[in-house]
């Protein structure tokens, strides 16, 4: 990402968790410069020490976002877990919200949709090919065979409701890497091989601020209201497991 995309005008700390569609957060410590409510740390004992650190640093509430794109239901049901042990512990009062996770898994086929249809058009245009014969290679980090699996069924997805006729997956350093998905792609006759990331690279820093701000100001109104969503994310990976094994739907925004 090229701009910070977060600015905090929230009266709360902002603390976005990050799995591996982020790289263990590596990708959103962009979003927080020159914000300095707003922090970025993997989830876990990262998690806990910047809640803990937030809770003690002000007397602001403390709002946790799972950023994920819709393929990582563990990391929402892992900060949850995280965040209900702090607030045991953290006395009365915790201050802590957990929001609603960045995106679902069919934000994540829109988002890609527009972008891989832009990008076999950009790779047409610049050999004078058809865009027929593009192929557009979603990539992604590998992670387990649940989330890895569920981008196949995203790409299908992205392939026949969008504008690219040819969509397929590759995983950096995973099955198949991106290498060797390229040569079979090329194989099967593409003229041009089109990358566009499932990754945050994915998004305007505008849209990511956009989206984030919604996130946070729903879930700081639920905290106002008695409800801090622990309890709704730690139901969220049975949840989201259970609906790929179905073929059903994630809820959009």
């Amino acid at each position: 990402m090229s701009a910070p995309a977060v600015e905090n005008t929230t009266q709360a700390t902002v603390v976005l968790v990050g799995g591996h569609e982020s790289d263990r957060a590596e990708a959103l410590h962009a979003l927080t410069q020159d914000s300095p409510l707003t922090r970025a740390c993997a989830s876990g004992q990262e998690l806990e020490e910047a809640v803990r650190e937030a809770l003690i640093g002000s007397e602001l509430p403390v709002c946790v976002v799972p950023m994920t794109l819709g393929r990582d239901p563990k990391l929402v049901a892992d900060a949850a877990r995280t965040l209900a042990w702090v607030a045991r512990t953290a006395g009365p009062d915790p201050r802590i919200a957990l929001a609603e996770p960045f995106g679902t898994a069919e934000h994540l086929i829109g988002w890609l949709r527009a972008a891989a249809g832009r990008a076999a058009v950009a790779a047409a245009r610049a050999t004078d090919a058809d865009p027929a014969d593009v192929a557009v290679l979603v990539t992604a980090n590998p992670s387990n065979p649940f989330d890895d699996a569920e981008l196949f069924r995203i790409a299908r997805l992205v392939q026949v409701q969008g504008r690219a006729p040819w969509v397929d997956v590759a995983f950096h350093g995973g099955d198949p890497d991106v290498q060797t998905a390229v040569d079979r792609c090329r194989r099967l006759g593409a003229r041009r091989v089109a990358l566009v990331p499932a990754g945050f690279p994915l998004l305007a820093p505008s849209a990511i601020s956009g989206v984030l701000a919604a996130r946070i100001g729903a879930a700081l109104d639920r905290l106002r209201a008695g409800e801090d969503g622990i309890a709704a994310g730690l139901h969220a990976e049975h949840h989201n497991h259970s609906h790929a094994h179905s073929h059903s739907h994630a809820s959009g925004r």
